[in-house]
């Protein structure tokens, strides 16, 4: 099926937006590493660099969905490919920490591409094919996953800074083609007002969970994004100290991870749909993640480590298809606002993950021989077990409700 040109265009600005960011993860820890003296040092900025552009994205994306709302969908999202160019800039021309949290928080603040991309695709499609949109996002983040860590892999071996040079020429590229071909998509504009006090992170959150039609998917998502944080975050300090990887070989395990999840959720989501329910697909890919991250906890080598740490694409589809359904169930008139605080679920998850991983890391660090090695891994493998059982929890309800609209579906 050939999608609509808008949609082409969308797509080309995600996958740009993820090779800038994959280059700089196999380096990030090297270059923080060079600037400092002891490995806790290293650890302790790592963390903190990782948690402010988290929590930076937490506060401002429901603010920026519902900016987008009113007043577009296209200038915010170009706002934010701005901001991660100069996200990106900064540690290409600089020796200091401080400069480098810095750009990190304001790329954080300006940056609310995923949640303006799933309301411009909201905007554009119905239904039941907007998981498989949605999907088609992870796909695509997925793929631009295969270039970039695996290019920052190779250009990052001998400097760590050059990385970082590639990732803003490549935003600004993204930047200038965004600005030429992509269309707006808001055909009707909200009047509603945007205040700080009814559009922050916190407000917006706790009102999507008063929301009995879609709290259960809210709270699945939240442990299931900070279960994928911890795995995220953990990787690159772990495997460089537990089995001595290089920044190429982080790179080319990164690789593997969004190869398979570019086709998980660009390839089988959509016909795995046909086949399974979206409720017993979710709970099978939950219950896959449980397993394959206790895999790469229990790893004795980095080769069985990667393996199952690659394999965890299998449960790729969940992100996807909980965001489709609570973007389903909400009006078309707050498309921008709900996506954003979907977005903010993650980014909030991504900033609490460094508070957990820096301290088990630093544990793990000294028992790189034993089994408490695989702290961070247990940890993420726990909250995906959490997520699994909330969402079953309420399967049964939920599989009674994905019958009904079956049958509302065939009698139209």
């Amino acid at each position: 099926m050939k999608l609509p040109s808008r949609l082409r265009f969308i797509y080309a600005c995600i996958f740009l937006d993820a090779v800038g960011i994959g280059l700089i993860i196999p380096v990030l820890p090297r270059l923080i590493g060079v600037l400092t003296d002891t490995r806790d040092e290293q650890m302790w900025w790592y963390g903190t660099i990782m948690l402010s552009y988290g929590v930076m994205q937490f506060l401002a994306s429901p603010f920026l969905g519902a900016l987008s709302d009113r007043i577009g969908r296209r200038p915010v999202l170009l706002s934010g490919i701005c901001g991660l160019g100069i996200m990106f800039a900064v540690p290409a021309v600089s020796t200091s920490l401080t400069a480098i949290l810095a750009s990190r928080i304001l790329g954080g603040l300006l940056s609310a591409n995923i949640s303006v991309a799933q309301a411009y695709i909201a905007d554009v499609t119905t239904g039941y094919e907007r998981a498989a949109a949605f999907g088609r996002i992870g796909a695509v983040f997925g793929a631009g996953f295969l270039v970039g860590p695996a290019l920052g892999g190779l250009l990052g071996g001998n400097d760590p800074q050059i990385p970082f040079i590639v990732a803003s020429v490549v935003t600004l590229l993204n930047f200038g083609y965004g600005l030429l071909v992509l269309p707006e998509s808001l055909a009707q504009r909200s009047t509603e007002p945007i205040s700080l006090r009814k559009n922050n992170a916190f407000g917006s959150l706790a009102h999507l969970l008063k929301l009995p039609q879609i709290r259960v998917f809210v709270l699945t998502l939240a442990l299931f994004s900070l279960a994928n944080s911890l795995m995220q975050y953990s990787w690159a300090l772990y495997t460089e100290f537990r089995y001595g990887f290089t920044p190429r070989e982080i790179g080319l395990t990164i690789f593997g991870l969004s190869l398979g999840i570019a086709v998980v959720q660009g390839y089988c989501l959509q016909r795995l749909l046909l086949y399974i329910s979206p409720v017993k697909l979710t709970l099978t890919s939950l219950g896959l993640g449980v397993g394959l991250l206790i895999g790469v906890a229990l790893s004795p080598t980095g080769l069985i480590a990667s393996l199952c740490f690659c394999l965890y694409a299998l449960s790729a589809s969940v992100t996807p298809l909980l965001s489709g359904t609570v973007s389903r169930r909400m009006p078309m008139s707050v498309q921008g606002a709900t996506m954003g605080t979907v977005s903010s679920v993650h980014s909030l998850m991504g900033a609490i993950a460094p508070a957990f991983t820096t301290p088990m890391l630093m544990v793990a660090g000294h028992h790189a021989d034993d089994p408490l090695a695989g702290l961070p891994f247990f940890g993420a493998a726990a909250l995906c077990l959490c997520a699994l059982a909330v969402f079953a929890a309420a399967s049964r309800k939920l599989l009674a409700e994905e019958r009904r609209e079956t049958e509302d579906f065939l009698e139209d």
